[in-house]
This record gives C-alpha cells, sequence and structure tokens, in this order.
C-alpha cells in the first residue's frame, strides 16, 4: 500500500463517521475502518473487508493498551514525544499484516530487548576493564619509580614508548600521567592544592597536556576517579564528602530520626520502629572539651543509649552529655555520635501520619477515596508523596476531588499524590478518583515526607565549656526521614 492511499483512506475516516451514532466500524467499497475513541483522539486500524472483525477488535483493544505504557497522557504532543517507543510496540503487535500472538508483557519485554548474552558479555567486559585498570596502575607505579630513580642518580629519565628525539617529550607525558594516577591511591583528607613533584617540566602545561586530558577524561568515563594534578582546573573528591551547612557554627549537632512502619488498610499498626541519633562535629579544637545539655521531653517511652566513651551517669543524672575523662577531648573534624534513641511499637496513637484508603467496586470499575490525617499537631511534614499503585493497562484514572497535586505515572502503573506541606493547619486532606480494576490493585500505599522537626522531642539546647561553664556558640540540623512507610 502506497504512501498516498494511506495518506487518502485517513483524510477519509473522519467524513465516514457518522456522529449521533456509537459504532465500531465503518465499512467502504474496499477497506473497512475499525477505531475506537481515545479520550480527544481515535485509535483506527484499516482493514480489508474479508478480514475477521472479532479479531480485529481484539488487536484494536491490545493497540489501546499499549499507548498508556509509554504516554501519561493521551494527548497529541505526548504521542508524538514517544513515536518510536509506539512504532516499536504497534510492530511487535502486527507483523506483514497479521497480528502476532503476543500480550503486554510480552510486548514489554521485546521492546525492552533484555538479554542474557548481553549481560554475561557486558560483566566479562566490566572484568576485563577492571583488570586493565589494575595493570595500568602498577605499570604507572613502576614508571614512577623509575623516573624517581633516575633523578636521584642525576641522570634523564627514561623515555618510555617513544622513538628517537620524541622519547624524551614521550617520558613527560608518561610521567604527568603517572602522577595523576597515582594521586588517586593517596587518602584524601582535606582539598589542598596539589605540589608538582621535583624540578622536572613534566607538569607544565603545553602541547602534550590537551592528550593527557584527554587520557583522563577517558579514565573517568569509564568509571575511576580521578584527581587532576593542574592547579584550579579539578576540585578534589574530599570536597564532596562533607558540605557543612551555611549558617554552620565551630560545634554542629546533627540530629536524625529515621521511622519504619507498617499497618493494615483496615486498621491497626503492625510494627512502628524509629531510630534517633545526635550526631557532633567539632571543626575547632578549642571546643573540644565540651558538654551538651540535653532537654527530653519525650513522653512515648523512647529507651536512650549513650556512646561508650560519654559518661552515662552524668547524663543520667543531670542530663548532660560529656566525656567520661574531663581531661580528654572530642575529635576534631568527623562526625561522632555521641546519643542515640530507639522506639518500638505497636500502639495505633503514636502513628504520625494515617492513611486511610477505601477502594469500592462500582459498574465501570473502582471508585478510590483515600484521605491523610495528622496525629502528631507539633510536625511539620515537607514534600508529602503518597504513592497509590493501579492496575496494568487500564489507562489513566479519572481525578474527582482532590487536596494538593496528583501525577500519573503510566511506566510503573502508579498514582503520586503530593502535598507541599501537612502541618497543624492543613492536618487533613482527601483524593477520590475512579478507574478499572479490583479493590486489591490499590494497594500497598506508600508513604514518603522530610521533615526538619523530630518526632521524639529529644533536642540540645545549650553547649558550654569543662572549663569554666562558660557557653558555647552552636548550630543544630534536624531531620525526620522515612525508611519504609506502607499501608498493606
Amino acid at each position: 500500500m502506497t504512501r498516498t492511499r494511506i495518506e487518502g483512506l485517513l483524510a477519509a475516516f473522519p467524513k465516514l463517521m457518522n456522529t449521533g451514532k456509537q459504532h465500531t466500524f465503518v465499512e467502504t467499497e474496499s477497506v473497512r475502518y475499525v477505531y475506537q475513541p481515545m479520550e480527544k483522539l481515535y485509535m483506527v486500524l484499516i482493514t480489508t473487508k474479508n478480514s475477521n472483525i472479532l479479531e480485529d477488535l481484539e488487536t484494536l483493544r491490545l493497540f489501546s493498551r499499549v499507548i498508556p505504557e509509554y504516554c501519561r497522557a493521551l494527548e497529541e504532543n505526548e504521542i508524538s514525544d514517544h513515536c518510536f517507543d509506539l512504532i516499536f510496540a504497534f510492530d511487535e503487535i502486527v507483523a506483514l499484516g497479521y497480528r502476532e500472538n503476543v500480550n503486554l508483557a510480552q510486548i514489554r519485554t521485546f521492546t525492552e530487548m533484555d538479554s542474557h548474552e548481553e549481560k554475561v558479555f557486558r560483566a566479562v567486559r566490566e572484568t576485563q576493564e577492571r583488570e586493565a585498570k589494575a595493570e595500568m596502575r602498577r605499570k604507572a607505579k613502576e614508571l614512577q619509580q623509575a623516573r624517581r630513580d633516575a633523578e636521584r642518580q642525576g641522570k634523564k629519565a627514561p623515555g618510555f614508548g617513544g622513538f628517537g628525539s620524541s622519547a624524551v617529550s614521550g617520558g613527560s607525558t608518561a610521567a604527568m600521567i603517572t602522577e595523576t594516577i597515582i594521586e588517586t591511591d593517596k587518602p584524601k583528607v582535606a582539598p589542598a592544592p596539589p605540589r608538582p613533584s621535583g624540578p622536572s617540566k613534566a607538569l607544565k602545561l603545553g602541547a602534550k597536556g590537551k592528550e593527557v586530558d584527554n587520557f583522563v577524561d577517558k579514565l573517568k568515563s569509564e568509571g575511576e576517579t580521578i584527581i587532576s594534578s593542574s592547579m584550579g582546573k579539578r576540585t578534589s573528591e574530599a570536597t564532596k564528602v562533607y558540605v557543612p551547612p551555611i549558617n554552620m557554627e565551630s560545634v554542629h549537632m546533627k540530629i536524625e530520626e529515621k521511622i519504619t512502619l507498617t499497618c493494615g488498610r483496615d486498621g491497626g499498626l503492625q510494627n512502628m520502629e524509629l531510630h534517633g541519633m545526635i550526631m557532633l562535629r567539632i571543626s575547632d579544637d578549642k571546643f573540644g572539651r565540651i558538654r551538651l545539655h540535653v532537654e527530653n521531653e519525650d513522653k512515648k517511652g523512647v529507651q536512650l543509649q549513650t556512646h561508650p566513651n560519654v559518661d552515662k551517669k552524668l547524663f543520667t543524672a543531670e542530663s548532660l552529655i560529656g566525656l567520661k575523662n574531663p581531661e580528654k577531648s572530642f575529635p576534631v573534624n568527623s562526625d561522632v555520635g555521641v546519643l542515640k534513641w530507639r522506639l518500638q511499637t505497636t500502639e495505633e496513637s503514636f502513628i504520625p501520619l494515617t492513611i486511610n484508603c477505601w477502594p469500592s467496586e462500582s459498574g465501570n470499575g473502582c471508585d478510590v477515596n483515600i484521605e491523610y490525617e495528622l496525629q502528631e499537631d507539633n510536625l511539620e511534614l515537607n514534600d508529602v508523596v503518597i504513592t497509590i499503585p493501579l492496575p496494568s493497562g487500564v489507562g489513566a484514572p479519572v481525578i474527582g476531588e482532590i487536596d494538593g497535586e496528583y501525577r500519573h505515572d503510566s511506566r510503573r502503573n502508579t498514582l503520586e499524590w503530593c502535598l507541599p506541606v501537612i502541618d497543624a493547619k492543613n492536618k487533613s486532606g482527601s483524593l477520590e478518583f475512579s478507574i478499572a480494576g479490583q479493590p486489591n490493585d490499590f494497594f500497598p500505599v506508600q508513604v514518603s515526607f522530610i521533615s526538619k522537626k523530630n518526632y521524639c522531642n529529644i533536642q540540645v539546647t545549650k553547649v558550654t565549656q569543662v572549663d569554666g561553664n562558660s557557653p558555647v556558640r552552636f548550630s543544630t540540623e534536624t531531620t525526620f526521614l522515612v525508611d519504609k512507610y506502607e499501608v498493606l
């Protein structure tokens, strides 16, 4: 069938549709149009008049189920953006004008082109690359040692990998590469500018410098961590290890809590476990001998545990965190956990945020009502995302009422209910939507959030010196995170 013929048939299709009547096909003298409306668009199959219309309808249904797998919304722009993905999927359904015996799961597998042989090949290749890198480092160390021995004896550095007059420049390049690679084995303590090694001109930027940069870039693309020896060009990886807050004082505390919670869809808390810790970081050694004044207003019965080097009797009697030996100092420029706590319960009143998901079957599928309620008024939860699973291949849900915003991920078959903040002023909300499916399709519901207020009211209110009891300026960073939060 020529392109002009196909364009002519498609142009004639809208004129042949008789509005006001519901049909699934239209026939002309030579062809049959089998179609299905999809929101503002139509999915149309053009077949011969002697084809089996039942098979055509089944093929059409399979086509319509494939589209939501790649497109978030059934709109023209979204279809255009994913046109190649759709073409590849359609090609698995129909070959040479005849339908293939495939289902949606097989189409997904075929288009992903998952190959066991390819995985084996990649694993072998990665092993070979690792071995080559290890050999490269060994050779680099040998070259480095040879160059140093030559410098000690007052001889010229030997030329590696060159011929004639190019041997010396080859040696310089090798030395530069060697210097760069050897630095990766050194401990990354602080972002100090690198120092040129010896009086040689190997570290000068010249015509060969570009080759070295290209070589280093190739190493980076292969997964190697490279610290460049050219000053000011690339920063050390050590700067990425610890990024201090803007208002970080010489004495800084990080209070972090993580919650793991599982509850049933019909109510009832199956398990809730919370772990918290106070991490102390001192950046000035003159504040090494200090004590932390802890205020514990927890009424839920958490179990507290101090670090073995912390004076437990002092903490029990006066809620002070200090070292057993007051003459010693806390470590400088390292995070030290000084106090941790744990809470495990099945008491429903301890749930910080309750989720009630209520799917009910209707004639066309399921009507789902889901609501949240904040139990702890003193909490403020930010970036809350409530993720509801959806049945696959049924299209997008029809949203009724919603507090906040939503995102439909057709690839993962989930509906994400997004709320920027939940606090005492916005402690409850609801979402209603309709979609084809069974009540069990919408579980487990997962929740994620972050908060700058901790769940257990444990705070450091004051920091004082051991000698003289004078106050010390300090900063605090509080985080309450979700490890796992599910409604099964």
